[in-house]
């Protein structure tokens, strides 16, 4: 089976582009859609344009889940809101988005993972989140057919899942209906700039006149940002994912431990995925970076494959180019949906893994798997900030994996950012200055 959103799949949003707007959307993911649709809540002409299909890329690829627990505490609050976003969007949406506050549960399988556990807890307490710590028993009680022996665990009830490759485009059916212009197969080629600033942007099919420009374009940020002179050591990572048949109902919300996640649809089947594996290809961005990443790259080193060279096309591949023309075809044209074929090694372990913790079911028959490009910063949060070298950009880029959940949050304030609102939240820790000021580099939690 084909993953739904391909290369090949017909083209839903065919806005007609107009010569002039408020504000372009660069990148038809969680985060663009949703500020894209905030912006035109707030009386904002706004135009989304998309190299390929909306969610093609990560926004579809993801575990679909919406959850609270593990975040950097500076997220958490705008997660928190996004919550709440989640339940108003799934009721405008007629149920339709696989939305169901069904729990997220983290798994220890030893006492060091607890502790883990325990440290996050104490570093979001007062913040009102539900979560708790589980004891072994505990654990056994919510997931009473696992043989997996886990020794507790970390529970949030009032976590969220949702499926992906169907919530993300209703989602951009809402945003039509604010009246957002959405705009398929037209990438942005480049920015048009005068006297220093955004005066629009050139696409692939003509330019439009415009005074904000918000960069939400995934994997791809990166490579267009560096051709404007603005750099952002972002990089990306490939992680693996696999769909189940309908299996029994082993446990209704999303759960991961040292090795393996598992989260059930609404098909009946459940979403694996490797908790202890990715790939990352290795391009001239990341020679550049790896001073940056050491910190990050110590704590991950044991989990990540290393590959000498991306594929060809890829953003940070050895022939991608880095500059871009208003009347010279992009990268982006030529990879309309960034689609990198899954990791095979890790689906066969990833069934032995889920036989280990569900020996009554045994290896699950997988009824299709994929991949996606996972955008990672060194600190594991984004960047959500605006350029002092291109005024009129606001950056919204390096979700780090997390961006599903929180995007209907982030697309809030983003859209605050660019009216100039109150954004209700502490943003510092997002700055894009925090890589240049000679601040000190804290990842995030790596739960």
């Amino acid at each position: 089976m084909s993953f739904p959103i391909h290369e090949n799949s017909p083209v839903r949003y065919r806005g007609r582009l107009p010569a002039v707007c408020d504000t372009v959307v660069i990148g038809g993911g969680i985060i663009g859609v949703m500020t894209a649709r905030a912006l035109a809540k707030k009386g904002q002409r706004v135009v989304l344009c998309e190299k390929g299909l909306i969610a093609g890329e990560q926004s579809s690829r993801n575990w679909g889940w919406i959850r609270q627990q593990g975040r950097d505490p500076a997220e958490l609050p705008i997660m928190m809101e996004s919550l709440a976003l989640w339940r108003e969007l799934a009721v405008e949406a007629g149920g339709q988005l696989g939305f169901r506050q069904t729990g997220v549960l983290y798994l220890a399988n030893k006492e060091g993972d607890m502790a883990g556990f325990r440290s996050w807890l104490d570093s979001v307490a007062g913040s009102g989140v539900d979560s708790r710590m589980l004891s072994a028993r505990e654990v056994a009680d919510l997931v009473p057919s696992a043989k997996a022996g886990w020794t507790g665990g970390l529970w949030t009830a009032s976590d969220a899942r949702a499926e992906p490759w169907v919530a993300v485009p209703m989602l951009a059916d809402l945003a039509v209906e604010a009246g957002v212009v959405i705009v398929e197969h037209c990438a942005v080629r480049c920015l048009d700039l005068s006297a220093g600033r955004v005066a629009g942007v050139v696409t692939e099919a003509g330019r439009i006149a415009c005074d904000q420009v918000v960069v939400a374009a995934g994997a791809w940020s990166r490579l267009f940002l560096g051709a404007h002179g603005v750099r952002i050591p972002q990089l990306s990572v490939r992680a693996t994912v696999a769909a189940t048949e309908p299996l029994p109902d082993l446990f209704p919300g999303a759960a991961v431990d040292s090795h393996f996640a598992f989260r059930r649809r609404e098909d009946g089947g459940y979403t694996l995925a490797p908790g202890d594996h990715q790939n990352f290809w290795i391009g001239p961005d990341a020679f550049r970076e790896f001073g940056t990443y050491w910190p990050l790259l110590k704590r991950t080193f044991g989990q990540t494959s290393l590959q000498p060279m991306a594929p060809k096309g890829y953003p940070d591949a050895w022939s991608t180019p880095r500059w871009l023309k208003g009347d010279v075809e992009t990268p982006f044209e030529r990879m309309r949906i960034l689609n990198p074929a899954p990791d095979r090694k890790a689906l066969e372990r990833l069934r032995t893994r889920f036989a280990e913790a569900f020996p009554q079911i045994g290896k699950p028959r997988l009824t299709a798997s994929w991949a996606g490009m996972i955008e990672t910063m060194p600190d594991v949060v984004p960047v959500i900030d605006r350029t002092e070298k291109l005024p009129g950009v606001v950056i919204a880029t390096g979700l780090c994996g997390h961006g599903f959940g929180i995007g209907p949050g982030m697309g809030r304030v983003i859209a605050s950012m660019i009216l100039g609102e109150d954004i209700g939240h502490d943003m510092s820790r997002f700055r894009l200055s925090r890589f240049t000021d000679g601040s000190k580099l804290v990842p995030g939690p790596s739960l």
